[in-house]
């Protein structure tokens, strides 16, 4: 079988999904790498280099603010992104993102800071941020999207969670790299330079992370769907920019990504960017303790996606989702309870737990969400789906944890917020259909019959 010839619906492409896999992985690892290690650096160190104040919550609010304001170029992103990648392919985008998400984190580690260049210098922060919010507005669509595609229907939820590693893999990789630099340098010193050395290092990784992007081909559900609107445009037909169809023909599946994703995104930047705040401002315990503590849990994260991913593939993906949003609106009390505790271990097991609970919710999300959407519109509803929920979600997270901290100086309100959003996902998973088993070559209306146990995926002519 040619590198370009589509599988059977159904089946992987033989020797073909191994190396997607590794090559998707590699890349989402780095952008989330340079991603993460901003939100790190908003709570280490930003707050005083490029935000001073009298007050630390006030600088780390404004810090994190910035780190909000990525989160707002990233449905522009995945708007763009999506609407190129369903016209002309999902590798090319994946590619241009990597770089354009690299280059602005190694700018980030030139800037001069506030006390060289005064406003200038939060100034190009912000840009920068922009730039890094546009770029993975593109880049998890894709991701998945490519995975999902080259592999089968039996086992998409496994191969499809494998992307999603490289969130944890990508906060591990930068939490151990300050982890590393705080331990070895003095504050004074890390707060001088140091700091610099996480981002420009962004730029050996990028280059291995293209280097083995590059090798991977084309998805092969795409190609099929390329040749059939080119025979399709031959005859005349019309057809209408991916992003405005999603909007007129899938606008229910817009909602349920975003619902699937809500409780999962805030969960995800409260266990781990908040927590630098609260152990070190709240508890006033060194960074390394909530830094170590995110380090150990993510590596636990990393082995357990792809399991929570298998497992919806025997269970499906509403009952696993399901498993990780109500046993975190449970779990978020508990979380800060044992925090509190001021016991590293203590601090680690909960940290650990919480992300084990986000990883049942995370692992299936790619194939979950992959499956809602037609392949002609697939990555621009998946990327407007996910990245919409990032704003509502995600972007505000560490805004509304640092402000509850501020306002009542307690972990309770905190923890409500992070139970509610949990059980925002629950519900939105009682209500939309479950997706497992789903035939991507073909569109939802001719969709197989459902396995015994399994929901059907209605066309849009029935959920009407």
């Amino acid at each position: 079988m040619s590198e370009t010839t589509p599988a059977k619906p159904g089946e992987p492409r033989p020797g073909g999904i191994a190396r997607v896999v590794g090559a998707s992985l590699i890349g989402t690892t780095v952008e989330w790498y340079d991603f993460f290690l901003y939100g790190s650096a908003a709570a280490l160190v930003f707050n005083t280099l490029f935000f001073p104040s009298s007050d630390p919550l006030v600088g780390t609010l404004l810090a994190f603010m910035t780190y909000a304001i990525g989160f707002l170029a990233r449905p522009i992103g995945g708007m763009v992104f999506g609407h190129y990648g369903d016209r002309i392919g999902r590798k090319k985008l994946l590619v241009l993102s990597l770089l354009m998400m690299g280059g602005a984190t190694f700018a980030m580690g030139l800037l001069p800071t506030y006390g060289s260049i005064g406003v200038g210098a939060p100034i190009l922060l912000t840009v920068l941020r922009l730039i890094q919010g546009f770029a993975l507005g593109g880049e998890w669509g894709g991701a998945v999207l490519i995975v999902s595609e080259h592999g089968g229907d039996r086992h998409r939820g496994f191969w499809a969670s494998w992307p999603q590693c490289g969130v944890p893999a990508g906060n591990l990789l930068a939490t151990a790299v300050l982890a590393v630099l705080a331990s070895v340098q003095s504050e004074a010193a890390f707060q001088s330079w140091g700091w610099r050395i996480p981002f420009l290092l962004s730029g050996v990784l990028v280059l291995i992370g293209l280097w083995i992007r590059v090798s991977v081909s084309e998805s092969p559900v795409f190609l099929a769907a390329q040749a059939k609107a080119e025979a399709t445009a031959a005859e005349g037909v019309e057809e209408k920019p991916p992003v405005v169809e999603v909007f007129r023909r899938s606008w229910r599946e817009v909602l349920g990504a975003i619902g699937v994703r809500f409780g999962e995104n805030i969960s995800y930047y409260v266990l781990t960017s908040f927590l630098l705040v609260y152990v070190t401002t709240h508890l006033d315990l060194p960074k390394s303790t909530a830094l170590n503590a995110v380090l150990i849990a993510s590596a636990v994260h990393f082995v357990t996606i792809p399991l929570w991913g298998a497992l919806s593939d025997r269970l499906g993906r509403k009952p696993v989702t399901m498993i990780g949003a109500v046993g975190m609106a449970a779990w978020a009390f508990a979380f800060f309870s044992l925090v509190d505790t001021r016991s590293f271990a203590v601090i680690t097991l909960s940290v650990t737990v919480g992300l084990l609970l986000h990883g049942a919710m995370y692992g299936p999300q790619a194939a979950f969400i992959s499956e809602m959407f037609d392949t002609e519109v697939r990555y621009s509803g998946a990327s407007v789906g996910s990245q919409l929920a990032s704003i509502l979600a995600g972007a505000l997270a560490p805004i509304i944890a640092v402000e509850l901290l501020r306002q009542y100086g307690s972990s309770t309100p905190i923890a409500l917020y992070l139970s509610a959003a949990a059980l925002v996902t629950a519900l939105t998973v009682l209500v939309v259909k479950e997706t497992r088993g789903r035939d991507l070559t073909r569109p939802a209306k001719a969709s197989p019959p459902a396995r015994k146990g399994q929901e059907p995926v209605l066309a849009r002519s029935d959920r009407a």
